[in-house]
C-alpha cells in the first residue's frame, strides 16, 4: 500500500512492517499505540522504524492512519485517556516550574 509520511511516499505491506517490528522492544507507552503481533508499540515508535524518519519529521496521526489501513489495531492508552485537563494558567506555571498563581483584576 502506498502512504505518504512526513511528505515522502512509502510503499507498506503489514508483513513488512511486521518484519521491520521483529526483534524491536516496545517503549513505554503513553499515548497512542499500535499493535503489532502481541506487542503495543508507541505509534511514533512504529513510525520511526518503518520510516528511518526522526519522530519530529511526522504526526501521530500520520502512522495510525497508515498502520490502520494496513490492518493494524491501534489504541490510545487509557492513562493518557483519562488524564484530567489543566486550564492554561496551571500548565503554563508547570512549563516554568512555578507554582500556579491566578491574577485577577485590581491586584496590584
Amino acid at each position: 500500500m502506498r502512504c505518504v509520511i512526513a511528505r515522502f511516499p512509502f510503499e507498506l505491506t503489514k508483513s513488512g512492517v511486521m518484519e521491520s517490528m521483529k526483534g524491536i522492544r516496545p517503549e513505554p507507552v503513553t499515548g497512542e499505540f499500535v499493535i503489532i503481533g502481541r506487542r503495543h508499540y508507541p505509534a511514533k515508535q512504529v513510525g520511526q522504524v518503518i520510516t528511518r524518519q526522526d519522530r519530529r519529521d511526522f504526526s501521530t496521526g500520520e502512522v495510525l492512519r497508515a498502520m490502520t489501513r494496513l490492518g493494524f489495531t491501534c489504541r490510545t492508552s487509557p492513562a493518557a485517556a483519562t488524564a484530567p485537563m489543566a486550564d492554561p494558567y496551571q500548565q503554563a506555571s508547570a512549563a516554568l516550574g512555578a507554582p500556579p498563581a491566578r491574577l485577577t483584576y485590581g491586584q496590584v
